[in-house]
């Protein structure tokens, strides 16, 4: 059985050990609590949640360069009717003046 200076300094050492082991478990119970009432409040506040934030955000994306492709495309489809417009017009003209000339 050891006695003086180095059993003190031993009781002492596992005495802080345990002290750092309960500090840890406070921290954890701490920790715990805080995160809990921190949700509570963020649901109370309607506030989103950042998973649902990304999936509306890259479904926003999508649907924008979908409507840029859809857009574009209306405006090709404007053109060649406005062409084919323009072409039957100028044939009914060609025609109208055929029949006069006759």
């Amino acid at each position: 059985m050891t006695t003086g200076p180095n059993r003190i300094l031993d009781e002492f050492a596992k005495l802080m050990t345990d002290a750092a082991g309960a500090a840890q478990g406070v921290r954890r119970e701490v920790e715990t609590a805080f995160r809990g009432q921190a949700e509570r409040v963020l649901n109370s506040m309607d506030v989103v949640q950042r998973e649902e934030f990304e999936v509306l955000r890259d479904m926003l994306l999508n649907v924008r360069a979908e409507n840029e492709k859809l857009a574009k495309r209306v405006t090709e489809l404007e053109g060649q009717l406005s062409a084919a417009a323009s072409g039957s017009a100028d044939s009914a003209k060609s025609d109208a003046a055929a029949k006069k000339s006759s």
